[in-house]
């Protein structure tokens, strides 16, 4: 008796005289025998009506079905969350924003292996979902790519851009301090974000979907194409098309994505003047991949590495713009000098072989490596007695170069809302160094963003002039003295949990140093009273987080 039989692993789920029960459920969605036999391809769709970097998935899910079938594959599509970073800055919605990346991965790990999927079309593209697949792919190794959703039109409010939600939150202060009025406040409030697609500056968003192009899981050329454009349709198709030609040769991500990969990847973030939150991300990502990466892997790529785009939050021009001087491929031409040509794309082309003619079209926005923007790349990892094990800032976003060396006095608060409350009753000043603790993975628990205190001090006349430091995170829309990744956390013992407002803190963002200036008998005395601060929660899943997270330097992965 001939039973149905297939090259693939989905026949462990449909072939056979065993399977029988199986497959007469398949049939019941209403395919036939002839579709049972094709390679089994899941689409993972991170669609919501709720987030507008992910609104328009399902006509992209659309185009790569269409590839796929052209192909010969059976596409099955299935959903997983995805969070809006900008709607839960503020508010407790925030712990759960950097936790909703595991979420995100093991439910894409528990479909893929429970219902013995071929290969994966991911599709996802705001800050916690790019990475949060990426460790899917890497972690359950079958055939997979990733199509990013791209970024949105760029905003107008009285002829000026408006390059994302950032710019609203720091009008904020203007508007509190009457230079604006509540009417133009809300005309720029209504002109900031214009439809679909992740926010248009080069935040953690659009830094981890241009990343996927050097790591391997997305078509070359496809991190900056605007989410509305036909294009992105075009490249969720060959998308599908890609997938279904690594199905029948069995190509997996762990066969080619080796550490040169993630080494491009992070020099690449530093030309692009990536967001500091790719040293959360790119650490997680590895270790899916049995690869470590770690704080001195960020530092030497930052110093080998100049930052040649000249996009905000750090810069001047849009994703848009960005696009439009040739995207990530002009970028990687242009430090191709930089960069391991050998290790290959998720179209099995070895570097060498994609990059010639791929230079910039617009040295106003993407210039070249004899004449950079910033001579470095656009983070610097600091270490010293106020963070042993690391910190990191986004170099290129300081403005005001004085603050790159500045020793001030410690303004200490034990989380973003009591500092929030200081600085708008005018208890911040100039040259003081705002400590905000006990934000970290396990202290949050979380490790919100400190956007809204950021934001709070741009919109104030401070953010040039003041700096923060804290073991949370911060937007990839924050620029200026910001200093996160404190680590080890204060929950866990780290010297943030014993600064004592008064303290005088040294920032050397040159020589890398970030330094707590108390002697050591005084610390010590500190430590005989210390006691861990977590951070209460009656959530079940943020208890069970902030019991397994581990340090951020390795990613804030759950152990």
């Amino acid at each position: 008796m001939a039973m149905l039989e297939k090259p693939y692993r989905s026949n462990e789920m449909v072939g056979g005289l065993n399977n029988a029960g199986n497959r007469t459920l398949l049939y019941a969605l209403g395919i036939d025998e002839d579709e049972l036999k094709k390679p089994f391809i899941g689409i993972v769709n991170s669609w919501n009506e709720m987030h507008p970097g992910h609104k328009h998935l399902r006509e992209l899910s659309a185009a790569v079905k269409e590839g796929i079938i052209a192909e010969g594959g059976r596409p099955f599509e299935f959903n997983t969350i995805s969070i809006c970073d900008g709607c839960t800055q503020g508010h407790d919605g925030m712990h759960y924003v950097l936790p909703s990346r595991g979420i995100i991965a093991d439910s894409v790990e528990v479909m893929a292996q429970a219902q013995r999927l071929d290969g994966l079309v991911l599709l996802a593209g705001c800050d916690k979902i790019v990475p949060a697949m990426a460790i899917a792919a890497g972690r359950i190794n079958i055939p997979s790519v990733i199509v990013t959703s791209g970024p949105m039109v760029t905003g107008n409010y009285r002829g000026e851009p408006m390059e994302g939600a950032f710019r609203v939150r720091e009008a904020a202060g203007r508007l509190f301090r009457g230079e604006i009025t509540e009417d133009e406040y809300k005309e720029m409030e209504m002109s900031v974000c214009t439809g679909p697609g992740s926010c248009p500056m080069m935040g953690t968003a659009n830094t981890m979907s241009c990343l996927m192009e050097p790591l391997g899981l997305s078509l070359p050329g496809s991190g900056t194409v605007l989410a509305i454009h036909a294009d992105r349709l075009r490249i969720a198709r060959k998308s599908g098309i890609r997938l279904m030609q690594m199905v029948k040769k069995n190509i997996c991500p762990r066969d080619y994505i080796k550490r040169e990969n993630f080494i491009n990847m992070i020099k690449v973030s530093m030309a692009l003047g990536g967001s500091t939150n790719t040293t959360i991300h790119i650490p997680a990502i590895a270790s899916a991949f049995n690869v470590s990466i770690g704080p001195d892997d960020f530092e030497a790529c930052s110093k080998a590495t100049p930052q040649i785009v000249n996009v905000r939050p750090s810069g001047k021009y849009s994703l848009q713009d960005l696009e439009n001087a040739g995207g990530v491929l002009a970028v990687m031409g242009e430090i191709q000098s930089l960069l391991d040509l050998n290790v290959t794309a998720v179209t099995g082309q070895a570097w060498r072989d994609i990059l010639p003619g791929h230079k910039t079209r617009d040295l106003n926005v993407l210039t070249t490596l004899d004449q950079p923007f910033h001579a470095e790349g656009s983070i610097a990892i600091l270490k010293g007695s106020l963070a042993p094990e690391g910190a990191v800032v986004k170099q290129n976003g300081i403005h005001n170069e004085e603050m790159k060396c500045h020793t001030g006095p410690a303004r200490v608060f034990e989380s973003e809302e009591k500092a929030i409350e200081a600085i708008q009753k005018g208890a911040i000043h100039h040259g003081d160094v705002i400590v905000i603790r006990n934000e970290g993975p396990k202290g949050g628990p979380g490790m919100r963003e400190m956007l809204l205190a950021t934001t709070q001090l741009m919109g104030l006349g401070l953010g040039d002039t003041t700096a923060l430091v804290t073991d949370g995170r911060f937007s990839g829309a924050t620029h200026g003295p910001c200093i996160g990744h404190i680590s080890p956390e204060a929950a866990v013992g780290g010297p943030i949990g014993l600064v004592q407002d008064g303290d005088l803190i040294s920032i050397d963002i040159p020589n890398r140093k970030l330094e707590l200036l108390v002697p050591e008998e005084v610390m010590e005395e500190r430590r005989k009273s210390w006691s861990p601060t977590l951070t209460k929660t009656d959530s079940d899943y943020l208890k069970r987080y902030q019991k397994y997270v581990g340090s951020v330097w390795e990613g804030a992965v759950l152990k």
